[in-house]
């Protein structure tokens, strides 16, 4: 092997390129965030769309569950009703 090739000159040609490179890719960012892209509709969506209407029924139905079991509570304990 011919080490007169890997002379510190050679080396500082290699590397000078090597370490500017991050700063040249720092310095080209805008420091600026992009803008987030809107989701793109997809085959799922009327799956998710359904799951979604499902869990708001959901809460629908917990909501009144809850508000008739204080009432049923409020009777028992001879309270007024609420």
């Amino acid at each position: 092997m011919n080490w007169k090739a890997f002379s510190c000159k050679a080396l500082g040609w290699l590397l000078a390129p090597l370490l500017s490179m991050p700063l040249f890719f720092a310095g080209c960012t805008s420091g600026q965030e992009p803008e987030p892209v809107p989701p793109t509709k997809n085959v799922f969506d009327p799956l998710t769309q359904t799951v979604e209407r499902a869990q708001q029924v959901q809460s629908t139905v917990d909501q009144s569950a809850e508000s008739a079991r204080k009432a049923l509570e409020a009777q028992e304990h001879g309270d007024a009703s609420p």
